[in-house]
């Protein structure tokens, strides 16, 4: 019996190779555009070869990969190999009825597998049916329809793909609802997310528009907030989308905050094959957040720390990991240090970028592909890419490339709605006044930065245009244009003061969240006074041209550069006279904290020191500094100091202290307004000559409150204010408002 299963087995194992034959002659039919050569080679049909059945079989194979042929038969006869086709037809051309914007057919033409002058296969046309949607969809268009049509050229076995398109109407989010446990103010919750509701406003905004893939993202902005703050086990859904009879959808997003968590510990776990002293210095940075609530990014600091250790002492191929433990409501963290695999960068992907050149987002990167993989690296080109502001998130994905010792990196992007518009106005002692303001941060796509700025009084007016391209070198170096006006006129006091200038500067960062500013600016000074004004304003007549340089540094440790919650940032800057008919050297000292008191209450205080002197002469008038309603709210701008006459020429020092804080839960969650209140300090002093009246001794006060409404005309900021000290030549503002918004 085992006699007859072993010859059973061998006569199965050896039936291939007792059939197989060799070819001496082949023949091929049926094909019309696939030549016999590329038949051979693709198939890989030689003469003189034997062929098995399963190699025929390979043959068979071979030739339906090509995607060249729908039918394919094979005969081995004494010999002779018969191949005989039946090819795919061509696609000729596809036609996209229905869209008429050429940078949605070049993306269609981009995404969908049926290509022109490929074969013409059926099976693929369903597939790109979905992904024509699925584009649609990402852009808000969630009704579209796609219907095919095969229109067949005559005897040349060619077609023309047609796809007719019918995008519909935006699908637009007419509300968004909290619902659960949510701890968190709504309006602070529409803040952090990017969708926002479709009101008439908004029109120029792609942010109301309804899209699955963006309200993925929306959950992912809402969870890593509620993680900020502590909340570990957030769990946030969107388990509603129900669509009114006007098309658009509700929307609502499901959360459940739980406990808040502490950090109770921090260690370090080295491998054996590094020096465990190196990393002792790290103690003193975990002291800091132990006892305070849970963040990641506050453990992403910590990383950061690490990384920046490991760079400093050259380790290389360092691979680190997280360990987070709940003990009762805190949480014990464990980071791990190893020795890595020695990989390289086999290629670099960036994905979601529909309107963001892709050269802007590499321009950031620190890492090439080719260079070896290194996780420091990847976090800070990922830091740089966020720091540009065109994107709600940045997210990788590291897979293994062609090789174990090589790997691809997907950088996925999300962009966000990156132009800013906004106009305000102010009610003061002396009339009023007006500002607006319009700035786009993602020029044609390019990352580049263009604003303009207006703003009216009853005696002045002053504009600014602003041009910057962030990476204008191969470092990533910034380059930015100013060219600026300020005219006032006050013939009540005698005089006509013009000022024209353009600037060109540039920032960098030169250490971690340090960075460093060098700059140049030209101007021309115009004053032209009458017989009415003062003996001192006469002096000062005439035009006056200057070209300056200017340098300074900033150290940013905030959490984010808009709304931050916590950390801080300090700068200086130095302007100094290289050209100069009448110079002046001006120094400026500005500090901002910000700390969160409780979930809902973020605490700021602020400083802010300027200081103008002359070289050789008198300060110019308008070199002479002041200080801005933003600064000291409940005085007009510049009307604060000394004066001559009844003008106000501002000082030779500036000097302003702001403290804030946030009461969001003040008034009801329906009302839509959140009331911040403040108190602020400040004066301006020190003139070249004796002025008419000078109270500089006299520090300003002022206090009140700021409510910020979301209004049926738009988010709209109010400020009342009152004096608490004031000279008795200052000017009062009492009321400010501003309204604004994104698009």
């Amino acid at each position: 019996m085992r006699k007859l299963i072993a010859v059973t087995l061998l006569s199965i194992l050896f039936t291939p190779f007792l059939k197989a034959e060799v070819v001496k002659n082949i023949q091929i039919s049926g094909n019309k555009r696939v030549s016999n050569e590329t038949i051979k080679i693709y198939g890989e049909i030689k003469v003189g070869k034997d062929y098995s059945e399963q190699g025929l079989n390979k043959i068979l194979n071979n030739l339906y990969e090509t995607n060249f042929f729908q039918d394919v038969k094979i005969e081995l006869n004494n010999g002779n190999l018969k191949v005989n086709l039946i090819e795919y037809p061509v696609i000729n051309s596809l036609i996209l009825i229905g869209e008429k914007s050429n940078k949605y057919k070049e993306q269609i033409k981009k995404i969908i597998v049926s290509k022109e002058k490929d074969s013409f296969i059926k099976t693929n046309i369903s597939r790109d049916v979905e992904l024509i949607k699925k584009l649609y969809s990402s852009v808000g268009y969630n009704l579209v329809t796609v219907d095919t049509k095969i229109s067949e050229l005559d005897n040349k076995n060619k077609v023309d793909l047609i796809f007719e398109i019918n995008r519909g109407e935006v699908t637009k989010i007419s509300k968004i609802i909290f619902t659960g446990d949510k701890k968190i103010r709504e309006k602070r919750l529409r803040d952090i997310i990017a969708r926002e509701e479709d009101k008439f406003w908004k029109f120029i905004s792609r942010n109301t528009k309804f899209s699955k893939r963006l309200v993925n993202l929306d959950l992912r902005l809402l969870t890593n907030y509620y993680k900020s703050l502590g909340y570990y086990d957030v769990k946030i859904t969107s388990n509603s989308a129900e669509i009114k009879k006007s098309g658009n959808i509700e929307l609502t997003y499901s959360i459940e905050a739980g406990d808040r968590y502490i950090i109770k510990k921090i260690t370090t776990n080295v491998d054996p094959v590094f020096d465990k002293e190196i990393f002792l210095s790290l103690n003193d940075e975990y002291q800091k957040v132990i006892g305070e609530y849970y963040s990641p990014f506050k453990i992403k600091t910590l990383l950061e720390d690490i990384d920046r250790l490991i760079d400093q002492k050259n380790l290389q191929f360092v691979e680190h990991n997280v360990e987070e433990i709940i003990e009762d409501n805190s949480i014990v963290v464990k980071f791990n240090i190893y020795e890595g695999k020695k990989v390289s960068v086999e290629r670099i992907n960036i994905l979601g970028n529909n309107i963001t050149n892709e050269s802007v987002i590499r321009g950031e990167l620190l890492i090439d592909e080719g260079d070896p993989f290194t996780n420091l690296n990847l976090d800070k080109s990922i830091s740089k890419i966020k720091s540009r502001n065109l994107f709600q998130s940045v997210t990788t994905n590291i897979t293994e490339g062609t090789s174990p010792n090589l790997r691809i990196i997907d950088i996925n992007v999300e962009e966000k709605a990156t132009g800013e518009i906004s106009a305000g106005a102010g009610i003061g002692t002396t009339g009023g006044s007006i500002e607006f303001n319009i700035q786009e941060n993602n020029w044609l796509g390019e990352g580049k930065k263009i604003g303009f700025q207006v703003g009216l009084s009853t005696e002045s007016l002053k504009g600014k245009i602003d041009y910057t391209n962030p990476n204008y070198d191969f470092l990533g170096n910034s380059l930015r244009y100013t060219l600026y006006s300020d005219s006032n006129d006050k013939p009540d006091q005698g005089y006509e003061n013009t000022l024209i200038g353009a600037g060109i500067s540039t920032t960098f960062e030169q250490y971690k969240n340090l960075y460093a500013k060098l700059g140049l600016n030209a101007s021309y000074d115009d004053l032209k006074t009458d017989n009415s004004a003062s003996e001192s304003l006469k002096k000062h007549s005439g035009s006056f041209n200057e070209i300056s340089g200017t340098y300074g540094f900033s150290y940013d440790r905030r959490n984010r550069s808009f709304m931050p919650t916590d950390g801080s940032i300090i700068s200086f800057t130095q302007e100094l006279p290289l050209i100069a008919d009448r110079g002046s050297i001006s120094n400026t000292l500005s500090t901002s904290l910000y700390k969160t008191m409780t979930e809902n209450i973020v605490g700021a205080s602020k400083f802010y020191f300027k200081s103008v002197n002359g070289i050789d002469d008198d300060t110019r008038l308008s070199k002479r500094t002041s200080l801005s309603s933003k600064r000291m709210r409940g005085f007009e701008r510049g009307k604060i100091g000394p004066v001559d006459g009844d003008d106000h020429i501002g000082g030779n020092f500036a000097a302003a202290a702001n403290f804030e804080v946030t009461l969001p839960n003040l008034l009801p969650e329906d009302t839509n307004t959140d009331i911040g209140l403040f108190l602020d300090f400040g004066n301006v002093w020190g003139v070249d000559y004796d002025s008419t009246l000078d109270e500089s001794n006299k520090v300003r006060a002022s206090t009140g409150a700021a409510a910020s409404w979301i209004s049926p005309l738009g988010p709209m900021t109010f400020i009342l204010s009152t004096n608490l000290s004031k000279a008795s030549t200052d000017k009062t503002e009492s009321f400010n408002f501003n309204l604004g918004t994104t698009f």
